[in-house]
């Protein structure tokens, strides 16, 4: 048989030499194929294996097992759309309503009763300084053998609702909480002051009695002092500060005897 020719698709069609026992490559119909290989493309038998040079391209995996690929790496708060840089935030004090510039305007408006201030200053009802204001007096009574916490706090609450509530009345544009709380509670420096003094010195005396007078003079004139520009209460000083003096005469009380 000189020349055998298989129907099937992919198999090699040409002429066989018997002394050789295989097929002729040099052949007249050497090198023909019956159709493409879809895997690895145009049979060349002459090199003995499968040519791929016009085989389509495999996909292959060039990353790394077990390690997600990420898009855009994280460059900072700016690289977020529409998002603030750390240098345009607030500094945490002022996020948690504690200013201290308005701290230290508030503290020299109450050690100087005769001096004007604005009325921007009462804007910021902060409660930081009345409270460490409040834990100085009990401290300096503690100091000097009289745990009053308890009473500080109470006649602070009454007397923070009766002068919310007078006020109310007395004003036209009315008041908040907030702001008699922050008021009565800076103007009680003076009565720190005072406690402090009774660590030192018997405040029963001549020269006690005369300090406790002028310690609740001040806090009341420097309450008044600062209700009257919040409130843009005209002429209305005196009647405001009366109810002011009752109340830190009681703390007064509470740090003489």
């Amino acid at each position: 048989m000189s020349q055998d020719n298989f129907g099937q698709e992919g198999f090699y069609s040409g002429n066989y030499d018997a002394s050789n026992q295989g097929y002729d490559m040099n052949s007249a119909g050497a090198g023909q194929t019956f159709g493409q290989d879809p895997q690895f493309g145009q049979f060349d038998y002459s090199q003995g294996y499968p040519d791929q040079s016009n085989s389509a391209p495999q996909n292959v995996y060039a990353g790394s097992i077990m390690t997600p690929e990420v898009p855009n790496a994280y460059t900072g708060p700016s690289s977020n759309s529409g998002g603030d840089s750390y240098e345009d935030e607030l500094p945490l004090m002022e996020e948690l309503g504690i200013n201290f510039d308005h701290i230290t305007q508030k503290t020299m408006a109450v050690l100087n009763p005769l001096k004007q201030t604005e009325s921007t200053i009462m804007q910021d009802t902060d409660l930081a300084g009345p409270f460490v204001f409040c834990l100085a007096f009990g401290g300096s009574l503690m100091l000097a053998g009289k745990l009053q916490f308890g009473f500080i706090y109470g006649i602070g609450v009454v007397g923070c609702l009766a002068m919310y509530s007078l006020l109310n009345l007395m004003s036209i544009t009315g008041v908040s909480a907030g702001c008699v709380i922050s008021v009565l509670g800076y103007c009680l420096l003076p009565m720190v002051i005072l406690s402090f003094s009774a660590v030192l010195l018997s405040l029963q005396g001549l020269i006690g009695i005369v300090l406790t007078a002028l310690a609740v003079i001040w806090c009341s004139l420097s309450a008044s002092k600062l209700f009257v520009s919040a409130l843009s209460m005209d002429h209305q000083q005196p009647l405001v500060a009366y109810p002011c003096a009752l109340v830190y005469g009681v703390f007064a009380l509470l740090t003489v005897f």
